[in-house]
């Protein structure tokens, strides 16, 4: 019988389908759920323990939680100052976090920080004080980013308002609850071509 023999390639494309397959579950893990805690700054949170689920959280042997999804909405949050800190603070792997609830909070701009979230898929902005459209620009980074929400917002008011997100975000599947379909594409390529060269007045809403 001759010895099995591995090539570094075929190892490494083993421990890369590995690593991948765990971050799959851990995006279908519960999500690290600090809503309803009556936070008014991101940092707040280190002080407070996950809400308990139906699914409870698994730790590494760190304590550091096996999950890919923080929900931090309905608090009174204005700004995400120290939101890397405590995504570090609460999970094994920060850095593959893929899905964000910040609903129902108090922000009123898209700060850079989301933009490091490159693995980044589901985003939930609804329900805040967002009233510039063309913040949604920022987003062009997350190139994964398939799922978002931004109803419940000044910028929903705007004259072309769900073309235009599309349009800079032409990756995305679902917006606002909603699928996006084929004509949506289509408007958006359009859109694109002639309307979010120069973005108009008329995508912005006084936030007076």
């Amino acid at each position: 019988m001759q010895p099995c023999v591995f090539s570094i390639q075929s190892l490494l494309w083993v421990s890369s389908c590995c690593c991948w397959r765990l971050f799959e579950l851990n995006m279908y893990s519960p999500p690290v759920d600090l809503s309803f805690k009556n936070l008014s700054n991101v940092a707040g949170a280190l002080a407070e323990l996950p809400r308990s689920l139906l699914r409870p959280l698994t730790t590494n042997s760190k304590g550091k939680y096996l999950s890919c999804s923080l929900r931090l909405s309905n608090n009174s949050l204005t700004d995400l100052v120290g939101l890397q800190y405590t995504i570090n603070h609460f999970f094994a792997q920060p850095s593959k976090l893929g899905w964000l609830d910040l609903s129902f909070n108090k922000i009123v701009c898209i700060e850079p920080v989301l933009c490091e979230l490159k693995e980044l898929r589901v985003l939930y902005l609804h329900g805040n004080s967002i009233w510039n459209l063309s913040e949604v620009d920022k987003l062009r980074e997350l190139q994964h980013l398939h799922t978002i929400t931004l109803h419940g917002n000044l910028i929903e008011t705007s004259k072309g308002y769900r073309n235009y997100v599309i349009s800079v975000l032409p990756q995305l599947k679902t917006m606002d609850f909603s699928g996006v379909t084929r004509d949506e594409r289509v408007m958006a390529d359009i859109w694109r071509s002639h309307g979010t060269k120069k973005t108009p007045r008329s995508l912005s809403v006084s936030a007076e």
